[in-house]
């Protein structure tokens, strides 16, 4: 197999996302590779993937790696941090058996990871499960002890001029198949027109379906320059502390935006300010709800969000899994149905109408022709 390409080249895979092109080749150092990540490399039609460390390690069972193969496209595992260090972004890589090229130079030998290794990967996975889970839940515990007053009591929220009240609040988050999600409930969203927040890189799907959202919320890492220039509000997420390295960015682009320190996730803080807006109901596109999503987030625990939707729970709606839900849902016999009741009037009319009449009895007679009756 030879593939060649230009590199590009983030420690961090979201933060590489935006400088991608078709073709390209993604070099990243990505300890286990995330459901979410894996689709958007997908979406930017990558040529291949250079990973610096382990796609996956066996620890728990993360869904990217099997994603991108699925797609077709081809993972080179584990090349080691001293090969990831001599890429430099637009280097021409030539990936050729087993041997890595940078800018016609070998640099080093390397390894396809296969569906074969992933299943294998899998089964690790799955037997190392429970412990994973007995100290997810243990350190869940552990800091929602310490998160809980800060949480359940009354928060300090930032001055901002969208009104929530009595209104739905549309929240999207960068989290597994929130695009088709979003898609999934495109006719809820024109016929009820709820106010619109995105959480970081889930504002960019909101734009890409057409929709300006009418608040942003997040630390500014994953949400494109396009998507901040738009919006009509932009809340930075900070630390409990009031820290919020998220507000130098919008600073350099000339932007203006408020912040709302908060102890739990982006995800956590937007629906608390919506909660705390008295929005009527609150829909989730994206959310993430549970252990995988966590461990993908490179997140020990989930206590703040366990908190928050404790607290919040009885108003939010999440339309996580409406798109595989209704996956190919118009069944043959559905249609053969909907055609059979339509004919039901227009036989009625026609055996009624004495313009329709002779028609119907010249087709009834051509079909029984045909059928051999």
């Amino acid at each position: 197999m030879l593939i060649k390409g230009n590199a590009k080249k983030n420690i961090r895979t979201k933060a590489l996302i935006s400088q991608l092109l078709p073709n390209d080749i993604a070099v990243i150092h990505h300890m286990d590779i995330d459901g979410v990540a894996a689709m958007q490399l997908v979406e930017k039609k990558v040529k291949a993937v250079i990973n610096a460390v382990s796609s996956v390690s066996g620890k728990y069972p993360n869904r990217g790696p099997k994603i991108l193969l699925n797609a077709g496209i081809p993972i080179i595992d584990n090349i080691g941090q001293e090969a990831f260090d001599k890429i430099s972004n637009n280097d021409y890589l030539e990936i050729d058996q087993n041997q890595l090229k940078v800018n016609g130079s070998y640099l080093c030998d390397i390894k396809f990871l296969t569906q074969e290794d992933v299943e294998s990967k899998m089964k690790e996975a799955r037997a190392n499960l429970w412990s994973v889970l007995d100290s997810f839940i243990e350190n869940t515990l552990d800091f929602a002890r310490k998160e809980k007053e800060v949480i359940v009591s009354p928060v300090s929220l930032p001055d901002i001029n969208t009104n929530m009240e009595g209104r739905h609040v549309l929240i999207v988050i960068r989290g597994n198949n929130y695009r088709e999600d979003l898609k999934a409930i495109r006719t809820y969203i024109e016929e009820v027109n709820p106010i619109m927040i995105g959480v970081d890189g889930g504002t960019d799907a909101l734009l890409d379906f057409g929709y300006c959202p009418d608040v942003i919320i997040g630390d500014m890492d994953s949400v494109s320059d396009n998507s901040l220039k738009k919006c009509k509000e932009i809340v930075v997420h900070a630390y409990s502390d009031g820290t919020s390295p998220g507000m130098q960015r919008i600073e350099r682009l000339g932007l203006k935006a408020v912040k709302f320190p908060f102890v739990g996730t982006s995800e956590d803080a937007a629906l608390i300010l919506a909660y705390e807006k008295n929005a009527e109901l609150i829909v989730t596109v994206g959310s993430h709800n549970n252990m995988i999503d966590f461990l993908e987030k490179g997140r020990p625990g989930m206590a703040s969000t366990m908190l928050v939707q404790m607290k919040v729970g009885h108003k939010v709606v999440d339309a996580k899994g409406v798109s595989e839900l209704y996956k190919n849902r118009l069944k043959p016999s559905y249609i053969a149905a909907l055609f059979i009741a339509a004919l039901f009037p227009l036989t009625i009319v026609a055996k009624t109408s004495p313009l329709l009449k002779e028609l119907y009895q010249l087709v009834s007679l051509r079909m029984r022709i045909l059928l051999g009756l």
